[in-house]
């Protein structure tokens, strides 16, 4: 099982190399991988999304730091749920989030990127600090204790499952949306999954935007 998983693993991290490389050269807003195989990501939210300073959990990101609701206030969020072994959907996401960045220039640091593991069992600090680390540097990984993640997600009305696959192991399906707050913490709105480049980096100025609006 500890073999199949490390050489699963390997076939994940070279379909992201592969991805990565594909984007700096000619965009990722094509990349399709909807095929009768792929897992399938949940899309619904549950209900509505309340305010990051309503929330409450503790995580860690891939550097060691101790993170949790106030990481996330004062400088506009989008937010990711997935897992490093996701085969399709997570890293497309994160090679398209990672497009967007690089759109929004200097901006980029404005903001808070984070990409909270759905997976906490195999996403340790150190493979999330090893994955982050393909795609735009601003993006960042945070993992945690089993009941801290269903905290985190619970609050951002994010859902996920764990799947058992034919070979024994197991993957994830997990909300495929991405989410946007503004810096005090209040939901903006989502990006969806496979949505054009044109239609999300405007929303990510909006999210920004209101930065500035509630300053004035």
């Amino acid at each position: 099982m500890i073999l199949h998983a490390t050489y699963g693993r390997k076939i994940v991290l070279s379909t992201i190399t592969i991805i990565v490389g594909l984007s700096a050269a000619i965009g990722v807003g094509w990349w399709q991988v909807d095929g009768p195989g792929a897992v399938r990501p949940l899309s619904k939210i549950k209900t509505v999304i309340p305010s990051i300073t309503s929330m409450s959990f503790s995580l860690t990101d891939h550097e060691g730091n101790a993170v949790g609701p106030e990481t996330l206030i004062g400088r506009p969020t989008m937010a990711f749920f997935g897992f490093t072994y996701c085969p399709d959907v997570c890293p497309t996401t994160l090679a398209d989030i990672s497009g967007w960045l690089d759109d929004l220039g200097d901006e980029a640091d404005e903001m808070n990127v984070v990409f909270i593991t759905v997976d906490p069992e195999r996403d340790t600090v150190e493979t999330m600090a090893e994955y982050v680390g393909y795609f735009h540097p601003a993006i960042r990984g945070w993992t945690g204790p089993e009941e801290q993640i269903a905290r985190v997600a619970d609050g951002f009305r994010a859902t996920y499952e764990r799947v058992p696959t034919g070979s024994g192991d197991y993957t994830m399906n997990h909300t495929a949306s991405v989410f946007l707050f503004a810096a005090s913490g209040r939901f903006v709105t989502m990006i969806d999954y496979h949505e054009p480049r044109e239609f999300a980096v405007p929303k990510i100025r909006r999210a920004m935007e209101e930065e500035t609006e509630g300053a004035t």
